[in-house]
């Protein structure tokens, strides 16, 4: 048995989803109108001329011209915005390049130095409007976009304009110059090789800064186009693509220093460090982006996957909710997506989770149109642009579609209207036989169930409102026989014509079924059993990745009792001694002290300070060199730290509590160091360590010269050792005319101020002595080289680190005061190291050198207990100067030795309690306390890596189940766990730790 009923194309015409433009007034009716986020209107009718709303309400009075729309059952909403794409973009084509070698110089003559600097590019004068990719954009819910090139670290301005299709731009164009981009991404038009670090990115955008203040002064003798436009540009909206949690802080910080307010667009995991961001209060641009599902169907791929990244997928759609929780001002953007028809899914999916409508609805419209500063779009009334989406029903629920996208008055059809619903369960009649009928599904694409005594027919059913048309075929049937259905819906259910199989017509009726009592108790009782299936939520740790903190830990007051303390100090090593910490310091040391706080015992155990790392990469992002310039004074680790990286997690447990982050030897004048606290699940600023002395990387050798770096590489100068000394000699020379130029000008000798050179700035430090050197050596003639420089120039040393010909010149170097900060064994590893020996940490120190051994190395940083005790047996030192290698003489050479390194009454309480002598190789750290605060507890690891497997395991299911749910995957990739040493360069940097640190 069959039914059909099936009507010509002429009454169901094909939906192309192309432009309608009325020439007269247009009045949508009976709709329920949110005119913004939290004033909604039932059966309001909007009234339209040309681009404009002329009325909106519900006493609003129809010309009698007036095209009539009916939207009965239909919720409108003002259209979004998206104030971040690159939509309608004609981009530029870089020029191909022939040379494989590097390019350190800029190709543009009269723009500013380089060519990463893009702040000419107008976009308003680039544009290509792509109907396609406007169409995907309006189908989402877009009306209005905010278009720029995201190309370079200054990227150039951006316009506002709609998606109107079949305008002319002028017409679309609603600010033809409405923004300015910063980003910390280099150009793709250019090969030059500054930057090729985060905090080179960051050193450029200040000294940018700096140039275009003292060129809008007037100061400058030649023109440069890209200082010019920027100073033109600065009063436009600011935005800075940061595109992660640490770097919305980092955009920020330079905010600050230059008085900038930035918009500033994140990436989705603002989550992990609501705190900090809230203390921003930048407003920021959230793009909906959320990771797939990994498919962890295979037990050996599925451990490629990092805990991190599991956890990450599970927090992702709840970043919203968080935020708006928090207060943060923020607009939504699909930046991000590979397809913008998953921005609703998305946005749904985190409504879903708790991000309230009206803050959804809020973001989409007000905010962003706050933020542009225009009062015409983003909400619905007199005068505004006829800007808004007509949809099916509430657009925040999944069953619900945008069926009508308006743009400046132009109707844009995504779905036909269908005002009624006719879903639900009826009794059809026809031929005088009872069916039962079940319409279900979305409404833009119905489907219908027939069923007579539980048999079951083939049913198609196509609504067009009010008309509707059945095919039905019996599933028991040998022939294809069809009956054909027609009708129209009706105030009390359905009717029409209906053509048996033999042709005979026949009326027929559907009448919607009245649910029973008994039925809606079943369903509240499953929508009840459905709620207690609440999702499963993986709160955030500090940091949010394996071994992270549930809270961040806080200082403590506690009493090791009974101990072996290693003072490091006249004391020597004291025996069943106690030592009570409070408030970050140590109080009191001695034998019986009264019990207070945390009680420790610390029987046959060892209490030492805290190993101090000297020369340190671990706990930086994007880069450790930058090495485009033979000088890079002007950058600084203080810019990168990285609070999330693993490495703090396993130095701290093995019983590491500070470390120098220094930049590495690509050039013989590198970056400037950050001191840090080794205080897990802290951010950056806190882990700094900010009353310390200042230091700076400098290097000698093979790597500032390019010897290793390939030959298309070698075009750099210096290519020689002589070279490198000139480098000194004229970066000196430069900062001594630099000063006495600023000398002259505040002393009002001359008129106009010196430029600004943050590298100078630098150098002039280090000649006032406020700023200190440790320098990277091996040779012993670049080291006398380096003594005469510093002698000439009359500033100091500070330490020259590996060192490995020290002993050499160990005399000269205690003459100078220069201490060395040595590897323990490490020789022959490359040619200018052949002349090393093991006993080059004993010698110094016979001569009366202040020595330390360090790591330059993410794995030795974590034994470095280890390679102190190696100094036993090469050169025959005491324990207690062996120890103090690590401790003690690390705190001397960085001149914080009044703060740290030993056990004394007053110094910070960083200590480590260790199960045995801390030079034993079977020693471990137990504890290691960092002003009085608790960051690794041996007593905790168990816990934790049970949690760990705990974790993995449930999050594993839950990727399997969300596999099983058909929802998209991604296959899992393994990670890179490169650690930086002196000699990582550039781009090598930027690739690992975009995959790696954040």
């Amino acid at each position: 048995m069959t039914i059909n009923l099936s009507f010509s194309q002429d009454y169901f015409p094909k939906n192309d989803g192309v432009k309608q433009t009325f020439k007269n007034i247009v009045a949508v009716t009976n709709a329920t109108v949110y005119t913004s986020s939290n004033v909604k209107i039932e059966k309001a009718t909007i009234l339209i001329k040309d681009d404009k709303i002329l009325e909106i309400g519900t006493q609003i009075s129809i010309p009698k011209e007036a095209t009539i729309i009916d939207a009965t059952g239909k919720t409108i909403y003002p259209s979004f915005i998206d104030l971040y794409t690159e939509f309608g973009i004609q981009k530029q084509q870089a020029k191909p390049r022939n040379s494989r070698s590097p390019q350190y110089d800029s190709e543009r003559n009269g723009y500013y130095w380089n060519d990463h600097i893009r702040a000419d590019f107008n976009a308003s004068e680039n544009l290509n409007y792509d109907e396609k990719a406007a169409k995907d954009l309006r189908d989402t819910g877009f009306g209005t976009v905010l278009s720029f090139n995201n190309d370079g670290i200054v990227a150039g301005t951006g316009l506002l304009w709609t998606l109107n299709d079949g305008e002319s731009n002028g017409n679309r164009i609603l600010n033809k110059k409405i923004s300015q981009h910063i980003t910390f991404k280099r150009s793709s038009l250019s090969n030059q090789s500054y930057p090729s670090s985060l905090m080179g990115s960051m050193a450029l955008i200040r000294q940018f800064y700096h140039d275009a203040k003292w060129y809008a002064a007037g100061n400058s003798k030649t023109k440069d186009v890209s200082l010019e436009v920027f100073n033109q540009n600065k009063n436009l909206l600011q935005f800075f693509n940061a595109g992660d949690k640490l770097n919305i802080l980092r955009a920020d910080k330079i905010g600050d220093e230059f008085g900038i307010n930035y918009i500033i667009k994140g990436s989705g995991n603002e989550l992990e460090k609501i705190d900090e961001i809230k203390k921003t209060n930048a407003t920021l641009l959230i793009p909906v982006n959320f990771p797939d599902a990994y498919d962890v169907s295979d037990a050996f791929l599925a451990e490629q996957v990092v805990l991190a990244d599991m956890k990450f997928w599970n927090q992702a759609p709840y970043n919203l909710k968080i935020l708006a929780e928090n207060n943060i001002n923020f607009a939504l953007t699909t930046a991000d997506l590979k397809n913008p028809k998953d921005f609703l899914t998305n946005l749904r999916k985190a409504v879903e989770l708790g991000f309230p409508k009206e803050k959804a609805l809020a973001a989409l419209t007000e905010i962003p149109a706050k933020i542009a500063n225009q009062t015409n779009i983003g909400s619905l009334k007199k005068g505004n642009l006829a800007n808004f989406i007509i949809a099916s029903g509430d657009i925040f629920e999944t069953k619900n579609t945008i069926q009508e996208n308006w743009v400046q008055g132009n109707r844009f059809v995504i779905e036909k209207i269908q005002p009624s619903d006719i879903r639900g369960k009826y009794e059809l009649s026809l031929d005088n036989k009872k069916y039962d009928l079940n319409i279900e599904g979305e409404i833009s694409k119905l489907d219908a169930k027939l069923t007579q005594d539980k048999l079951e027919y083939g049913t198609k059913l196509t609504y067009n409102e009010p008309w509707i048309t059945m095919v039905v075929k019996s599933k028991d049937s040998l022939a294809s026989k069809f009956i054909r259905i027609s009708g129209l819906k009706s105030e009390t259910g359905l009717s029409g014509k209906a053509v048996l199989e033999n042709g005979k017509e026949v009326s027929w009726m559907a009448t919607k079924k009245i649910e029973t009592t008994e039925a809606k108790k079943e369903t509240v009782a499953t929508d009840k059993k459905e709620d207690k299936k609440a999702p499963v939520y993986y709160p955030v740790t500090f940091p949010n990745m394996a071994f992270g903190n549930a809270t961040k830990p806080k200082q403590e007051t506690i009493l090791f009792k009974n101990a072996t303390v290693w003072t490091g100090e006249k004391e020597g090593i004291l025996k069943e001694t106690d030592v009570l910490i409070e408030n970050g310091k140590i109080i009191k040391i001695g034998k019986n002290l009264p019990q207070k706080g945390k009680v420790i015992d610390a029987t046959g155990k060892h209490l030492t300070a805290g190993i101090i790392d000297e020369h340190s990469h671990i706990a930086i992002s994007n880069g450790v060199n930058e090495g485009g310039q033979n000088s890079s004074a002007e950058v600084t680790i203080e810019d990168v730290v990285n609070s999330d990286d693993i490495n703090i997690y396993r130095n701290l447990a093995g019983g590491v509590t500070a470390a120098n982050l220094l930049h590495g030897s690509a050039n013989p004048i590198g970056g400037r160091a950050a001191f840090i606290k080794l205080k897990w699940g802290y951010n950056p600023d806190e882990m700094l360590v900010k009353d310390a002395p200042k230091y700076i990387k400098f290097a000698l050798g093979e790597n500032v010269k390019q010897s290793n770096w390939g030959d298309t590489e070698r075009l750099r100068f210096p290519q020689s050792r002589m070279g490198v000394e000139q480098v000194y000699e004229d970066y000196f020379s430069r900062a001594i005319a630099y000063k006495n130029e600023w000398d002259a000008f505040k002393a009002g000798k001359t008129k106009n101020a010196p430029r600004f050179d943050i590298e100078l700035e630098t150098l002039s430090e280090i000649l006032n002595k406020k700023r200190f050197i440790t320098c990277h050596s091996y040779v012993q003639s670049e080291i006398n080289m380096l003594l005469k420089v510093a002698e000439k120039y009359n500033f100091k040393i500070q330490t020259f680190t590996h060192i490995l010909e020290g002993y050499k010149v160990a005399d000269k170097m205690a003459k100078h005061g220069v201490g060395g900060s040595t590897f323990a064994d490490w020789w022959g590893y490359k040619y200018e190291v052949n002349d090393a020996i093991p006993y080059n940490a004993a010698l110094m120190n016979n001569v009366g050198v202040t020595v330390s051994i360090n790591s330059d190395d993410a794995e030795m940083s974590r034994r470095l207990n280890h390679e102190a005790a190696k100094t036993l047996k090469y050169g025959g030192v005491t324990e207690e100067q062996a120890w103090n290698f690590v401790t003690l003489n690390p705190a001397k050479l960085l001149q914080v030795d009044d703060k740290v390194g030993s056990i004394k009454v007053g110094k910070d309480a960083d200590v480590v309690l260790w199960s045995d002598n801390p030079l034993s190789i079977y020693a471990r750290a137990e504890k290691t306390v960092v002003e009085g605060i608790i960051f690794f507890d041996i007593d905790q690891e168990n816990a934790k890596n049970e949690l760990v497997q705990k974790e993995r395991n449930e999050l594993i299911n839950l990727l399997l189940d969300a596999k099983n749910k058909g929802l998209k995957t991604q296959e899992p990739k393994k990670k890179s766990t490169g650690h930086y040493h002196c000699d990582t360069l550039g781009e090598k940097c930027r690739e690992f730790h975009a995959k790696y640190s954040n």
